[in-house]
């Protein structure tokens, strides 16, 4: 079971779960611990629960089902092109490069054709690794992943020891700074947000049937045995993720004081780094991002070319995991703050889906038998949140989004909680009107 969490560990860990964490600590300031708790909701909680829920409903198509089949098929295929091709594996080949090579380049080199070599290779490697799906679990959980907790630790006690030390420490400088606009106003809500970026929760429900699949392998076919099992490498693999990202925000907490905001996360780190290791510490970096990175991109390629295999069966596993790979290497490209600009908007539109939808399955229970709940409350959720999400990126669809604008904390980005809210209600009320409306058979 230990090797199963540390699969389970670095797949979700890659590129956001690295440059996110600092990133809010640095925006955050003294207002750190009410951002981390919100963070670690949507980054660590509600991802374990994603992964429990996918493996009880054997799949992410049929949990989805539950709202209809046409939107089990549309959303499933929206999940995995976003963390997949779309945004989740270029990010995660984009990251080690921004991070690592390119601030280390010779004046005169073209980064863009460094970037184009380097991710050449980075997905050259993945294509080899991909290609044997039944070596991962034991590549990833006995090698990769140790490889990458120890580095991790050995940063986090670095910069602990520079601040128990500061006095006798001659580089190195902890000071923690005032919180940056929404981290002032809501820390806990911006921190939640923030979780979304981590891309963890949508990844969750892919990486269910993922883990249960794995875990069939190793002999266990019962169903209890399945869902216990998987519960207990989703909390250990939770925990693991919790204790690096507060080691994480913590690092770029303690630093706020003494560097500027940083474009992104990826170079709010690499301040962090040089400050405690000088150009050396480049070395070390690069060697973190590239594990946490190409484990995240293999198990997303292999589980997302898994996926399309099943659904359109003319094209075989492996020539997925060719098509997938090709698209990727062109978005990754693109950079990495356009990367991530593009993302905010189609995380926005998903997230809050997700978010009720597995909420929704793990209390299934209770409205087992009401149709009308999941294609209400999901339906009217996905509206609104692509509204807002329409909003945030500029583009305004006239009256409907003012109305929408004048709803609950429609400015921090949770306005659909308060109608997914609402829209429960109605459904449990339509479904028990509509129970008191058929007649009772006679004896």
């Amino acid at each position: 079971m230990t090797l199963i969490s540390f699969m389970l560990f670095s797949l979700f860990f890659g590129a956001g779960n690295l440059i996110f964490p600092p990133f809010l600590g640095q925006n955050a300031g003294d207002h750190l611990v009410s951002a981390m708790v919100g963070f670690l909701a949507t980054a660590v909680i509600l991802p374990v629960l994603g992964v429990i829920v996918v493996a009880e409903f054997n799949g992410l198509d049929r949990l989805a089902q539950k709202v209809g089949k046409r939107f089990s098929l549309i959303f499933s295929v929206l999940i995995y092109l976003s963390i997949g091709p779309g945004l989740g594996i270029p990010r995660a080949a984009s990251v080690p490069f921004e991070m690592a090579v390119a601030p280390y380049l010779p004046e005169g080199h073209s980064v863009k054709l460094w970037m184009i070599v380097y991710s050449l290779v980075f997905f050259l490697v993945a294509l080899w690794l991909c290609m044997t799906p039944g070596k991962l679990v034991s590549r990833i959980g006995n090698v990769l992943t140790p490889s990458l907790l120890i580095l991790i630790v050995f940063l986090f006690i670095s910069i602990l020891l520079v601040f128990l030390f500061v006095n006798f420490v001659v580089r190195g400088q902890v000071s923690v700074s005032e919180p940056q606009m929404d981290y002032q106003r809501a820390p806990f809500l911006k921190g939640f947000s923030e979780g979304y970026q981590t891309m963890d929760t949508i990844a969750a429900l892919n990486f269910g049937l993922v883990i249960a699949t794995t875990l069939g392998t190793f002999g266990l076919k019962e169903k209890k045995a399945l869902v216990r099992h998987t519960v207990f490498a989703g909390v250990i693999a939770g925990s693991i993720l919790a204790a690096v990202y507060i080691m994480l925000a913590y690092m770029g907490a303690a630093s706020s004081g003494v560097y500027p905001i940083q474009e992104n996360g990826a170079w709010t780190l690499r301040c962090i780094v040089y400050q405690l290791f000088g150009a050396p510490g480049a070395i070390l970096l690069a060697a973190i991002f590239t594990l946490a990175c190409l484990t995240t991109c293999v198990g997303l390629i292999n589980s997302i070319s898994q996926f399309f295999s099943v659904i359109f069966k003319k094209i075989s596993y492996r020539k997925w995991v060719c098509i997938i790979i090709a698209f990727s290497f062109l978005v990754c490209n693109l950079g990495l703050t356009a990367i991530l600009s593009i993302s905010i908007p189609i995380l926005n539109a998903i997230y809050p889906m997700a978010i009720v939808l597995i909420i929704l399955g793990l209390s299934d229970k209770l409205w087992k038998n009401n149709r009308y709940v999941y294609p209400l409350v999901i339906g009217v959720t996905g509206v609104v949140s692509v509204i807002y999400a329409c909003d945030e990126a500029g583009l305004s669809l006239g009256f409907i989004t003012t109305l929408c604008q004048k709803l609950p904390l429609y400015s921090m980005g949770f306005c659909w909680v308060s109608v997914a809210l609402v829209m429960l209600i109605i459904s449990l009320a339509i479904g028990f009107i509509r129970s008191k409306k058929k007649p009772t058979k006679k004896a």
